[in-house]
Protein backbone atom coordinates (compact mmCIF):
# COMPACT_ATOMS: atom_id res chain seq x y z
CA UNK A 1 0.00 0.00 0.00
CA UNK A 2 1.27 3.53 -0.69
CA UNK A 3 2.60 5.56 2.22
CA UNK A 4 0.05 8.03 3.58
CA UNK A 5 0.70 11.44 2.08
CA UNK A 6 1.93 14.04 4.53
CA UNK A 7 -0.53 16.86 4.95
CA UNK A 8 0.71 20.33 3.96
CA UNK A 9 2.54 21.98 6.81
CA UNK A 10 2.79 18.86 8.94
CA UNK A 11 6.16 17.82 10.25
CA UNK A 12 6.71 14.11 9.61
CA UNK A 13 7.25 13.34 13.30
CA UNK A 14 5.85 16.17 15.31
CA UNK A 15 2.78 16.83 13.20
CA UNK A 16 0.40 19.59 14.15
CA UNK A 17 2.95 21.65 16.11
CA UNK A 18 4.62 22.37 12.78
CA UNK A 19 1.36 23.38 11.09
CA UNK A 20 2.07 25.60 8.09
CA UNK A 21 5.82 24.97 8.16
CA UNK A 22 7.70 24.39 4.93
CA UNK A 23 10.45 21.77 5.21
CA UNK A 24 12.66 21.31 2.17
CA UNK A 25 16.30 20.42 1.72
CA UNK A 26 17.65 23.95 1.99
CA UNK A 27 15.11 25.40 4.43
CA UNK A 28 16.42 27.76 7.05
CA UNK A 29 14.66 29.79 9.71
CA UNK A 30 13.43 33.30 9.05
CA UNK A 31 14.64 34.28 12.54
CA UNK A 32 15.70 32.40 15.67
CA UNK A 33 14.99 33.80 19.13
CA UNK A 34 17.33 33.12 22.04
CA UNK A 35 17.58 34.54 25.55
CA UNK A 36 17.12 33.85 29.22
CA UNK A 37 13.96 32.32 30.60
CA UNK A 38 11.33 35.05 31.11
CA UNK A 39 12.88 37.34 28.49
CA UNK A 40 9.73 37.18 26.34
CA UNK A 41 10.90 34.85 23.55
CA UNK A 42 7.60 33.01 23.07
CA UNK A 43 5.44 36.13 23.16
CA UNK A 44 7.62 38.23 20.86
CA UNK A 45 8.36 35.39 18.43
CA UNK A 46 4.60 34.85 18.08
CA UNK A 47 4.08 38.53 17.30
CA UNK A 48 6.94 38.60 14.78
CA UNK A 49 5.65 35.48 13.02
CA UNK A 50 2.24 37.11 12.69
CA UNK A 51 3.73 40.31 11.26
CA UNK A 52 5.77 38.34 8.73
CA UNK A 53 2.85 36.00 7.93
CA UNK A 54 5.20 33.14 8.78
CA UNK A 55 4.80 29.89 10.72
CA UNK A 56 6.06 29.77 14.30
CA UNK A 57 7.86 26.93 16.05
CA UNK A 58 8.24 27.29 19.81
CA UNK A 59 10.64 24.47 20.71
CA UNK A 60 9.56 24.28 24.35
CA UNK A 61 5.92 23.89 23.30
CA UNK A 62 6.87 21.15 20.84
CA UNK A 63 8.66 19.26 23.63
CA UNK A 64 5.71 19.65 25.99
CA UNK A 65 3.27 18.43 23.35
CA UNK A 66 5.41 15.37 22.58
CA UNK A 67 6.80 14.47 26.00
CA UNK A 68 4.86 16.29 28.72
CA UNK A 69 5.64 19.24 30.96
CA UNK A 70 9.30 20.25 31.04
CA UNK A 71 9.38 20.32 34.83
CA UNK A 72 8.13 16.72 34.88
CA UNK A 73 10.83 15.65 32.40
CA UNK A 74 13.47 17.27 34.64
CA UNK A 75 12.07 15.65 37.78
CA UNK A 76 11.59 12.19 36.30
CA UNK A 77 14.49 11.82 33.89
CA UNK A 78 16.93 14.63 34.71
CA UNK A 79 18.28 17.61 32.79
CA UNK A 80 20.52 15.55 30.48
CA UNK A 81 17.51 13.63 29.15
CA UNK A 82 15.63 16.87 28.61
CA UNK A 83 18.58 18.40 26.75
CA UNK A 84 18.70 15.39 24.41
CA UNK A 85 14.99 15.79 23.61
CA UNK A 86 15.54 19.51 23.20
CA UNK A 87 18.44 19.05 20.79
CA UNK A 88 16.34 16.81 18.56
CA UNK A 89 13.50 19.33 18.53
CA UNK A 90 15.95 22.16 17.80
CA UNK A 91 17.46 20.29 14.85
CA UNK A 92 14.03 19.78 13.35
CA UNK A 93 12.97 23.39 13.96
CA UNK A 94 16.13 24.81 12.38
CA UNK A 95 15.41 22.81 9.21
CA UNK A 96 12.22 24.78 8.58
CA UNK A 97 11.36 28.09 6.97
CA UNK A 98 9.76 29.58 10.06
CA UNK A 99 10.22 31.86 13.04
CA UNK A 100 11.80 29.73 15.78
CA UNK A 101 11.82 30.33 19.53
CA UNK A 102 14.39 28.29 21.46
CA UNK A 103 14.29 27.44 25.14
CA UNK A 104 16.67 29.45 27.28
CA UNK A 105 19.21 26.65 27.69
CA UNK A 106 19.14 25.30 24.13
CA UNK A 107 22.26 27.31 23.30
CA UNK A 108 24.31 25.28 25.79
CA UNK A 109 24.54 22.51 23.19
CA UNK A 110 27.70 22.94 21.09
CA UNK A 111 26.03 21.54 17.97
CA UNK A 112 23.22 24.06 18.35
CA UNK A 113 25.77 26.84 18.72
CA UNK A 114 27.37 25.69 15.48
CA UNK A 115 23.99 25.58 13.71
CA UNK A 116 23.11 29.09 14.86
CA UNK A 117 26.37 30.62 13.65
CA UNK A 118 25.04 31.07 10.11
CA UNK A 119 21.42 31.89 10.97
CA UNK A 120 19.64 35.18 11.81
CA UNK A 121 19.64 35.13 15.63
CA UNK A 122 17.69 37.59 17.78
CA UNK A 123 18.72 37.88 21.44
CA UNK A 124 16.11 39.10 23.89
CA UNK A 125 17.45 40.46 27.17
CA UNK A 126 15.67 41.48 30.35
CA UNK A 127 16.79 43.24 33.53
CA UNK A 128 16.81 41.58 36.91
CA UNK A 129 14.23 44.07 38.16
CA UNK A 130 11.83 43.27 35.34
CA UNK A 131 12.30 39.52 35.42
CA UNK A 132 11.18 39.23 39.04
CA UNK A 133 7.57 39.78 37.94
CA UNK A 134 7.74 37.24 35.13
CA UNK A 135 8.59 33.95 36.76
CA UNK A 136 7.80 31.89 39.79
CA UNK A 137 5.58 29.26 38.22
CA UNK A 138 6.57 25.61 38.47
CA UNK A 139 6.98 25.33 34.71
CA UNK A 140 10.52 26.75 34.90
CA UNK A 141 12.50 24.04 36.71
CA UNK A 142 15.84 25.84 36.69
CA UNK A 143 14.30 28.96 38.24
CA UNK A 144 12.88 27.35 41.35
CA UNK A 145 15.59 29.16 43.29
CA UNK A 146 14.14 32.54 42.33
CA UNK A 147 16.33 35.50 41.42
CA UNK A 148 19.47 33.82 42.72
CA UNK A 149 18.96 30.96 40.24
CA UNK A 150 18.25 33.45 37.44
CA UNK A 151 21.44 35.40 38.24
CA UNK A 152 23.50 32.20 38.17
CA UNK A 153 22.08 31.13 34.81
CA UNK A 154 22.58 34.62 33.41
CA UNK A 155 26.25 34.59 34.44
CA UNK A 156 26.74 31.17 32.82
CA UNK A 157 24.98 31.95 29.55
CA UNK A 158 25.47 35.64 28.73
CA UNK A 159 28.73 35.17 26.81
CA UNK A 160 27.18 32.46 24.64
CA UNK A 161 24.03 34.49 23.96
CA UNK A 162 26.02 37.56 22.97
CA UNK A 163 28.40 35.58 20.76
CA UNK A 164 25.54 33.96 18.84
CA UNK A 165 23.32 37.03 18.47
CA UNK A 166 23.14 39.16 15.35
CA UNK A 167 20.87 41.70 16.99
CA UNK A 168 19.67 42.28 20.55
CA UNK A 169 16.54 43.83 22.04
CA UNK A 170 15.85 44.54 25.70
CA UNK A 171 12.33 43.59 26.78
CA UNK A 172 12.45 44.99 30.31
CA UNK A 173 10.06 47.91 29.90
CA UNK A 174 9.22 48.58 26.25
CA UNK A 175 5.90 47.39 24.76
CA UNK A 176 6.25 43.93 23.22
CA UNK A 177 4.40 45.03 20.09
CA UNK A 178 6.94 47.80 19.50
CA UNK A 179 9.83 45.36 19.85
CA UNK A 180 8.12 42.91 17.51
CA UNK A 181 7.66 45.66 14.92
CA UNK A 182 11.38 46.49 15.05
CA UNK A 183 12.43 42.86 14.72
CA UNK A 184 10.06 42.32 11.79
CA UNK A 185 11.54 45.41 10.11
CA UNK A 186 15.04 44.01 10.70
CA UNK A 187 14.07 40.76 9.01
CA UNK A 188 12.38 42.53 6.08
CA UNK A 189 15.46 44.71 5.59
CA UNK A 190 17.53 41.61 4.98
CA UNK A 191 19.13 41.62 8.45
CA UNK A 192 22.82 41.28 9.19
CA UNK A 193 24.11 37.81 10.03
CA UNK A 194 27.61 37.28 11.33
CA UNK A 195 28.57 40.84 10.54
CA UNK A 196 27.64 40.82 6.85
CA UNK A 197 24.54 42.14 5.12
Amino acid sequence: APEPRELPGEHPRIGSHFCGVVMVGNSRPIAVFIGMPASGKSKIAKRVAKRLDAPLIDVDKVIVADHGEIVDIFDTHGEAHFRALEREAVKQALATHSVVSLGGGAILNVDTQHDLASLPVVLLTVSEAAVADRFGDRKRPLLRGGLDAWRKLTAERTEIYERLADVSFDTSSRPLDQIADEIADWVRAGYTVGGSA
